[in-house]
């Protein structure tokens, strides 16, 4: 919504009246933080965003100097955004601080942080910091404001610019962070059958927890940049951007085996949640990081469907001879290929409803994977238990799985199969990758809410 002159003056005059009142109440010195916004446009979820930033920079900074906050007054008005914090402390102190939250990246220069008190006044000259550049063109001081010398559109689309080359940078990186935290979470949750965990190497003679720790580092960069590439690839036709993530994908790969050794640990995640990652960073947006679990799968499907469908094609005329393509001309099974080009349903129909069962429930992270895996071994044709056992082995382990399925597993029950699994070298690789999505979800959905309504 657009403001007026007239209202803009009238929240100034409001502001400063409050700035006294407080001060008057408390007897400390007044910071005064709101946003250097130009245009009739002083509010919007994006801008709101932007305050929440400067406001918990503000008040960490406050928090490491050990300044107490006497009282916290906010206002979110059609003319903007304001914070009033009646601190004790030294004046210049709180001055400089505020000057130096205000010059930290191009995020800071959008920041209007003032500290008031009466019979108190310092300029940052006066601290020894130099005048506030011009957004536009850097020019020190406040004449090009004065004589209007940059058109407002301009500065409108600056400012809007910095603030989503900000949030893109914090919030792609999250979603890369949360993708490698979902792989620890994932291979830490003991005990889980016939997989490597805490406890052993399940029924894997190659691996240990140490060789999944290993590979998760060596990805570390990749699920970022899988995420980054999803953004900037936003306006390719989904062909193209998962083409460009294939190659990283490669890279990732090479990366993982050297850190390993030459094991695979997490050859199929690096495929599938990699694949997620870069849909979320596709449908990303400053206002909303998150854009929901069924859109995020809805694309994922989307971007891999026709490279997929490729991959069947070559399996079926026999010039791919993998042990999924030998797998797959015998038995069928698409394992997470088919999965992801079907947006991952049963991760949508299984895992998430078994996870979010368990920890309305009151389990932790772990039990909450557990009881997920359960759900998945139960009714996913899993190709990893399918190839060490055949459809025998597969259903014999869906059935013990069902058996012991709930909001909150028993963990002797899931002992007692870890060692039965691991005796028949049994291993649900595939529902293992499908809880690693399944936590990479629940952490995502964590995002939805970061942005202010």
């Amino acid at each position: 919504m657009e403001v007026t002159l007239w209202q803009v003056l009238e929240a100034r005059e409001r502001r400063a009246e409050a700035q006294r009142a407080l001060m008057a109440r408390t007897g400390a010195a007044v910071i005064s933080f709101c946003l250097n916004i130009a245009g009739p446009v002083k509010n919007s979820p994006l801008i709101r965003r932007t305050f929440r930033e400067g406001l918990s920079r503000l008040e960490d900074a406050l928090a490491e100097r050990k300044k107490k906050v006497l009282r916290r007054e906010l206002t979110d008005a059609v003319t903007g955004c304001e914070a009033l914090l009646a601190v004790e402390g030294d004046y210049r102190i709180l001055k400089e601080l505020c000057v130096q939250l205000e010059d930290e990246g191009p995020i800071g220069r959008l920041f209007d942080l003032d500290v008031v008190k009466e019979g108190e006044s310092l300029s940052r000259e006066d601290l020894g910091f130099p005048p506030r550049p011009c957004l536009i063109c850097g020019a020190p001081g406040r004449g090009c404001a004065s004589r209007r010398v940059h058109p407002v559109a301009e500065l409108q689309a600056k400012t809007r610019a910095i603030m989503e080359a900000f949030f893109a940078e914090k919030d792609l990186s999250a979603l890369g962070a949360q993708a490698i935290r979902a792989l620890l979470y994932e291979v830490c949750a003991t005990p889980k059958p016939g997989l490597v965990d805490r406890a052993n190497s399940g029924s894997h003679s190659d691996m240990d927890l140490f060789t999944f720790l290993d590979s998760a580092a060596a990805l570390t960069s990749y699920y970022r940049q899988a995420a980054l590439l999803g953004h900037r690839t936003r306006d390719l036709p989904p062909e193209a951007a998962f083409a460009r993530l294939r190659r990283a994908g490669l890279e990732a790969e090479r990366a993982m085996l050297s850190a390993t050794g030459g094991v695979n640990t997490h050859k199929g995640a690096i495929f599938s949640l990699g694949t997620v990652c870069a849909a979320a960073g596709r449908l990303w947006t400053p206002e909303r990081p998150w854009a929901g679990t069924e859109a995020v799968l809805d694309m994922a499907a989307r971007l891999c469907q026709g490279a997929v469908a490729a991959d069947f094609a070559a399996m079926e005329a026999g010039s791919a001879e993998t042990a999924g393509a030998r797998l797959y001309r015998a038995t069928g099974g698409k394992g997470i290929r088919g999965e992801l080009a079907a947006g991952l349903p049963s991760v949508r129909e299984i895992g998430l409803p078994a996870m979010e069962a368990a920890r309305s429930a009151g389990a932790d992270w772990e039990q909450a994977g557990l009881a997920a895996l359960c759900a998945l071994m139960a009714r996913v044709s899993d190709t990893n238990l399918l190839a060490r056992g055949g459809e025998a082995g597969r259903s014999w382990a869906a059935a013990q799985a069902a058996a012991i399925s709930g909001p909150i597993p028993d963990r002797a029950a899931l002992e007692e199969l870890d060692r039965e699994m691991i005796r028949r070298n049994l291993s649900p690789g595939g529902c293992a990758d499908l809880l690693a999505i399944t936590y990479f979800l629940m952490f995502g959905q964590s995002m939805e809410n970061a942005p202010p309504e």
